[in-house]
């Protein structure tokens, strides 16, 4: 699963399982935890971390909006996805 992006420890990255999700989302690792949250508004839609790594995610997925559904974009197609700046580089 390809990794797009990395700061203060959380890992997001970004696949495409056919059929279970038809909205663009992207997941994010942090300390053994694991979510998901959808694409636009950096809503959770599944799993659990800490609030203020939720925050610290949120905000940097509103920043990379464009860049996100351009990446969802180009795993539909079975492509590489880009890497994206971390927040730690904002």
């Amino acid at each position: 699963m390809p990794g797009i992006s990395e700061f203060f420890g959380i890992t997001i990255y970004m696949y495409f399982a056919h059929g279970q999700h038809k909205a663009p989302y992207f997941h994010a690792r942090y300390q053994g935890g694991d979510a998901s949250f959808e694409i636009p508004g950096a809503k959770v839609l599944a799993g659990r971390l800490p609030a203020k790594v939720i925050k610290v995610i949120q905000d940097w997925a509103i920043r990379h909006e464009v860049e996100l559904l351009d990446n969802w974009q180009r795993v539909l197609r079975n492509e590489t996805p880009r890497y994206i700046q971390g927040a730690d580089n904002d």
